[in-house]
């Protein structure tokens, strides 16, 4: 039996969500420890319900990997294309594993789709909980400083859903200082942070939609090395502008609340 809206979701943008998964996949190849964690988390199966996601990645570099997520649809999606896949239907704010459980955990665009603030809060202090002493959070959101960005989040999400720009609800964010400030503030150590995804996204979602029909397999291939040669614009004391996303990656201080 088709999952309902099933079609809709699988052909959402193959060459962009290419591109996408490759911009989160070198985030956690400069940041993912060396060494092969014991348990690792990730939130939110989207990433891997419409295209390869970041399974094959993290896969590797954890002996035992879980991944939540709160849509049944996206969680049957998910396992049709990694079987073996250990997902559980979970909350992020609410989630139904014991303290310190997991050495890692990797939440790419998850915690940016709650209608406040407060539930972006209590989701950061569930991941908090859920990580051991010294386990390391690799976290990207929404960038509210980048234009882009600040105006799709002011735009009605009703209207952005009826245009077709956004197949799914955008909810509050935070930039990367008050990110900062407060995942230090919950009991996290900030190790590095940075902006991701830099290319003109409108632009490049209307012609990789183009050129998925109409381009020939190398052309496609040229156009996702152009795509990714934005990202050294990460290096620039304007990333904060042009990048769609904050990345940050902290640690679980050894006292909650230490400095």
């Amino acid at each position: 039996m088709e999952v309902e809206g099933q079609s809709r979701w699988e052909s959402f943008q193959r060459l962009w969500r290419t591109h996408s998964d490759e911009i989160n996949k070198a985030l956690l190849s400069r940041w993912l420890p060396k060494e092969q964690s014991e348990c690792t988390l990730k939130t939110d199966l989207f990433d891997e319900a419409v295209h390869d996601g970041l399974i094959p990645s993290l896969a590797h570099r954890t002996k035992q990997l879980f991944c939540i997520d709160v849509s049944f649809m996206v969680h049957q999606m998910a396992k049709r294309r990694y079987p073996d896949l250990q997902t559980v239907s979970a909350d992020v704010r609410r989630l139904p594993f014991k303290e310190a459980s997991f050495d890692g955990i990797v939440s790419n665009s998850t915690l940016d789709h709650f209608e406040s603030m407060d539930d972006l809060a209590s989701a950061l202090k569930e991941l908090l909980r859920v990580l051991r002493p010294g386990g390391q959070l690799i976290l990207t959101l929404d960038n509210p400083t980048n234009p882009i960005v600040f105006l799709r989040n002011w735009l009605p999400s009703r209207l952005l859903g009826k245009m077709g720009a956004i197949p799914y609800y955008v909810g509050k964010t935070l930039g990367a200082r008050r990110l900062k400030r407060l995942l230090e503030e919950l009991g996290f150590q900030m190790l590095e942070t940075t902006a991701i995804l830099h290319c003109p996204r409108i632009l490049a979602v209307i012609v990789a939609g183009w050129m998925e029909k109409h381009a020939s397999p190398e052309m496609q291939r040229k156009y996702l090395s152009f795509l990714m040669s934005f990202e050294k614009i990460s290096k620039l004391p304007t990333r904060f502008l042009t990048g769609h996303f904050v990345a940050v990656r902290c640690r679980r201080q050894s006292v909650v609340g230490s400095r």
